[in-house]
């Protein structure tokens, strides 16, 4: 009985334009209505998952003794009985040793997401997104038999290479990006870390300056992270378009970019609920302290990679609806130009 009222649900949301709560809603149902692609996608994505165990502990250890550094009070490394000489004090060799190790680790946790987060997600992502497609498109559910010959024709076609190129793509792009982010929001604490080395204290502290360039930073912050979100929309639909249309690199940003138009609120939106999924997920687990181990880290990342599923079977939904309306589009206006023609 469930499973007929998911088939009807899927069956009505793509007889009609998509709003944001309906790919949520489509998505969920592509999803529930096939026990098997929870098994087969559970079992295919096992590497990535025990990854994301190691990157998000050593992530949120990172983080949290960056905190620790910054928070520290002014001259806490600072040898004040001697004052600021060129010879470096012992407290000062101990911070200039916590910074370089905390640079190895920023170095290391780099080089984590780059490479092999990177290609453990990549190889999960084109099954979710293949496997679903399947279901969406045929709507029915897939035996577990058909999931894995249509796994075998994915890992081994021209598909694989060509998805590959598209991600690095995106991966370059992205990660450019974060590094925007990441430069604003600590930008105030590069100079946090200066004083605590120097112990500088500035006249204009907490003055009008401070407040404007706080501000600033804000703002900031707040317009690229919204552009990132409705860009990131636009970059999963061309690895989308690689994995289902064959169409790889360049060609895949362009034809996700035509596809995209007058939908980017929708596509904002939808990279805002798994943004605020993975942040909702993450503070809390900084909070209490998680990432020493335990059950609330397992709990974290089990459900941070259900998130992940989900994401991408929404942007499977997502590319065909946008596809559906562009193409729609496209025939309306032959079709005017048509009545035009012989109105003339």
């Amino acid at each position: 009985m469930l499973e007929q009222k998911l088939d009807e649900n899927i069956r009505d949301k793509r007889n009609q334009k998509l709003e944001v709560f309906d790919v949520l809603r489509a998505a969920l149902a592509i999803s529930f209505k096939n026990f098997n692609f929870i098994i087969f996608i559970f079992l295919t994505s096992l590497p990535f998952f025990c990854f994301m165990f190691y990157y998000e502990i050593f992530l949120q250890r990172t983080l949290v003794e960056t905190l620790n550094i910054v928070n520290k009070p002014h001259g806490y490394f600072y040898n004040n009985d001697i004052g600021y000489i060129p010879h470096f004090s012992t407290k000062e060799i101990m911070s200039l040793q916590i910074i370089k190790d905390l640079s190895q680790k920023l170095f290391h946790l780099g080089f984590l997401y780059l490479v092999p987060l990177h290609l453990a997600e990549f190889c999960s992502v084109i099954v979710i997104v293949d496997l679903a497609s399947k279901i969406y498109v045929e709507e029915r559910p897939l035996t577990l038999k058909e999931m894995k010959e249509m796994k075998h024709k994915l890992y081994y076609g021209a598909r694989l290479r060509g998805t590959f190129i598209t991600s690095i793509y995106i991966l370059f792009v992205s990660t450019c990006i974060l590094i925007g982010l990441i430069w604003l929001i600590t930008n105030s604490l590069k100079l946090g870390l200066v004083w605590l080395i120097l112990d500088y204290r500035f006249i204009i502290r907490d003055s009008a300056i401070d407040v404007f360039f706080a501000v600033f930073y804000g703002i900031a912050f707040v317009v690229l992270l919204t552009k990132y979100l409705e860009w990131s929309a636009m970059w999963n639909m061309s690895i989308v378009i690689s994995v289902l249309e064959g169409i790889y690199g360049g060609e895949a940003f362009a034809l996700s970019a035509d596809f995209s138009k007058g939908s980017e609120g929708r596509g904002l939106l939808l990279m805002l609920v798994f943004f605020v999924w993975g942040l909702g997920l993450r503070l809390p687990c900084l909070y209490f302290g998680c990432y020493e181990g335990g059950r609330g880290i397992v709990a974290q990342i089990s459900l941070f990679c259900l998130g992940i599923v989900l994401k991408w079977v929404v942007c499977m939904v997502y590319f065909y609806d946008c596809k559906k309306r562009i193409l729609e589009k496209k025939v309306d206006e032959e079709v005017g130009r048509d009545i035009e023609a012989v109105g003339a």
